[in-house]
């Protein structure tokens, strides 16, 4: 993890080994539509099958999704925004659980602390830092994929999302982010072919 905010430490739950292999964020929308939630898990799985360690933030929606591809093929690393004994949203517990048994569950905050909001924003640098990449998978203009995504070009990252519904409000700062010079990527072969 080489950012110029690093932490001074990290707790976790897991294994480190997830670490060594390459790494590639996937972020983006809570209230993801259907199908942000079947590209996220099958981008998840895709990479994970090919060695490449799935990054995010735990959250409802694209996060999840990605996480949950990731664990069908491969190995997946969550950040979360409280203590790694304080999972958030409670219901994806038993998801830590499962990360944790062959990926990590990561925090800098310490054990006990609860997910307070301004943490959330603070835990997207570490999910950029912690990548190669980062993809957004539905985003609206406001959402927090976008700090990660601005974490990423910070860190000297690629940036890269998931073009969508030009209809939905849901895939608006998927648009600009492309219209900025992100990658377009459909399938996980944009991802590798990047590396």
């Amino acid at each position: 993890l080489a950012i110029p905010d690093m932490p001074p430490v990290l707790w976790y739950r897991g294994d480190l080994d997830a670490l060594c292999n390459p790494a590639v964020a996937i972020v983006g929308s809570r209230a993801a539509s259907t199908v942000a939630l079947e590209i996220a898990a099958r981008l998840g799985s895709d990479l994970a099958a090919r060695g490449i360690t799935v990054v995010s933030g735990l959250a409802r929606g694209v996060d999840s999704s990605a996480h949950r591809g990731a664990l069908r093929s491969g190995r997946t690393v969550a950040v979360l925004g409280s203590g790694v004994d304080r999972i958030y949203p409670r219901e994806h517990e038993t998801l830590a659980g499962d990360i944790a048994r062959t990926g990590l569950v990561v925090s800098e905050y310490p054990p006990g602390t609860p997910p307070l909001a301004f943490h959330f924003p603070a835990r997207n640098r570490l999910i950029s830092g912690l990548s190669r990449a980062v993809v957004v998978v539905e985003a609206s203009q406001k959402s927090g994929s976008l700090i990660t995504a601005a974490c990423a070009l910070e860190q000297g990252r690629d940036v890269m999302a998931v073009p969508g519904n030009v209809l939905c409000g849901r895939s608006r700062g998927a648009h600009a982010l492309i219209r900025d010079g992100a990658k377009i990527v459909e399938c996980a072969d944009d991802i590798v072919e990047e590396f």
